[in-house]
């Protein structure tokens, strides 16, 4: 038996040897993925210079949320929903279950022990009723340990397997963290900008009813006709509209904010567009390894190890499984004594099965897992390029929120000061209401445009952020 079992461990240890290359292999991500599938060493931004290098573009997606999201109220909300969040609370129960998966495959390893408790009573019938024929009870007390056709290769790829189910849940909790980090700082953002842009409507309000006004009283004087009144009574009623519509825009908004803190609807209370101040950011070339702090990204990477691991597991079922059993055994025949002497079975059981013709199956599977992974291979670097694209394409929003920043600053200027000359000229009897009223409406606008720039220069920021990583912990 000994002899035997030397010969089967030899067995399996020499296959081992033989397929280290492929079933024993380790997923290394430069041997599965090459630098040609990528295909830059930059994602599509303007040139890749050592100040890029060192640049707050590819440092912006390090900084915790707290660090770029400095308001104290903002970092309260997101503390919140962080916390009560149901797409959070769930990715930790998925977490908790990957990881029982995980100590499962780990377990796999040991040996099974059972214990088995037996008897039986014997009553013999004899019509001549002989004392010799006589009641017998027998009992047993059996301890089996042992692994039952065990393919030690299949079971080291699936805990592997199981390792890259757990890194890959860990990455999709960070990828709702990060989603729900940026969302609740948007949102808060959002109902700052439409408090000013309700300010601003207002004093629009204010000023058609005050032209309003004075033009019924020219009206009743003669010097006015109705349908100069009833278009800017018209107006009037327009701005009542869109202030109505700017309110309800709150409400859906902070509805919307509490339902990702998982509460009721509520007030949420903000302070204004100018409490967030954006770090300095470069708008040139990100490298390709800022992209490795995405957690979706990474969780691509997972499933393509995990495919990987999927592969192996398929190859390994080409190669014996081995089974060892080892049984101890009491058991006793006791006549008519209950403790009467026993005896003791001892018995090893070693065995290696080579899986010759399975009607295809292993083949078909191995197949299946080879394309299973292609596709996770396939879906992880369409991951980079479009982390790459959606890092590109924040980083030109937020350029373009700059530069127009810088222009609408300018032309508020001027729309001050030709509401300054209207209303001195108004003052002096030598221009008329309306014009003093364009003026004003004109300075307006261009302020809304300038809160609506602020707000997309921030979303830009918050884009940008997100895509390079940030808001993971």
């Amino acid at each position: 038996m000994k002899k035997f079992l030397i010969i089967c461990l030899a067995a399996v240890a020499m296959t081992g040897c033989k397929t280290g290359k492929g079933v024993l292999s380790s997923y290394k991500r430069e041997n599965v993925v090459s630098v040609q599938d990528i295909n830059t060493d930059s994602i599509f931004g303007d040139g890749l210079t050592a100040e890029a290098l060192r640049g707050d573009s590819a440092g912006l997606g390090a900084l915790r949320w707290r660090e770029l999201f400095t308001d104290p109220v903002l970092q309260s909300l997101i503390e919140r929903v962080l916390e009560r969040n149901k797409d959070m609370v769930n990715a930790d129960f998925q977490l908790q279950e990957v990881e029982h998966a995980l100590k499962a495959a780990k377990l796999a390893f040991a040996p099974s022990v059972s214990l088995n408790l037996n008897g039986a009573s014997t009553r013999p019938w004899d019509p001549y009723n002989r004392t010799s024929f006589n009641n017998t009870l027998t009992y047993g007390v059996a301890l089996s340990l042992g692994w039952q056709n065990v393919n030690f290769l299949a079971l080291r790829n699936a805990k592997k397997g199981a390792e890259m189910s757990k890194r890959q849940m860990q990455y999709a909790k960070q990828a709702i963290q990060a989603q729900l980090v940026a969302n609740t700082a948007t949102m808060y953002y959002t109902l700052a900008q439409l408090d000013e842009q309700i300010v601003l409507m207002n004093q629009t309000r204010d000023n058609w009813a005050e032209y309003l006004r004075m033009e019924k009283l020219l009206m009743d004087a003669g010097q006015a006709n109705m349908a100069v009144v009833s278009s800017i009574e018209a107006t009037y009623w327009s701005i009542c509209q869109s202030i109505v519509t700017l309110n309800d825009n709150v409400k859906i908004v902070e509805n919307a904010l509490t339902t990702l803190m998982n509460e009721h609807p509520q007030k949420i209370s903000r302070n204004a567009l100018d409490s967030f101040h954006a770090p300095a950011v470069l708008a040139t070339g990100v490298p390709i390894y800022a992209l490795s702090r995405r957690p979706d990204v990474n969780m691509e990477e997972m499933k393509l190890a995990k495919a990987f691991y999927d592969v192996n597991r398929a190859r390994s079922a080409f190669f014996p499984s081995l089974t060892l059993t080892a049984t101890g055994q009491f058991t006793n025949n006791t006549g008519a004594m209950v403790f009467n002497p026993g005896v003791m079975i001892g018995q090893a059981i070693a065995s290696l099965a080579q899986p010759i013709f399975a009607n295809g199956q292993l083949r078909a599977q191995l197949r299946i897992s080879k394309e299973e992974f292609n596709i996770a291979k396939n879906n992880f670097v369409s991951s980079m390029v479009s982390a790459g694209n959606e890092v590109n394409t924040a980083m030109v929003k937020v350029r373009s929120a700059e530069d127009l920043c810088d222009l609408i600053c300018k032309q508020v200027k001027a729309l001050e000061t030709a509401y300054d000359a209207n209303r001195k000229l108004y003052a002096n009897s030598s221009a008329n209401y309306l014009n003093v009223i364009t003026a004003h409406n004109n300075l307006l606008n261009a302020r809304m445009n300038h809160i609506a720039n602020r707000m997309e220069s921030i979303s830009a920021t918050v884009e940008l952020y997100q895509a390079l990583g940030g808001g993971i912990e």
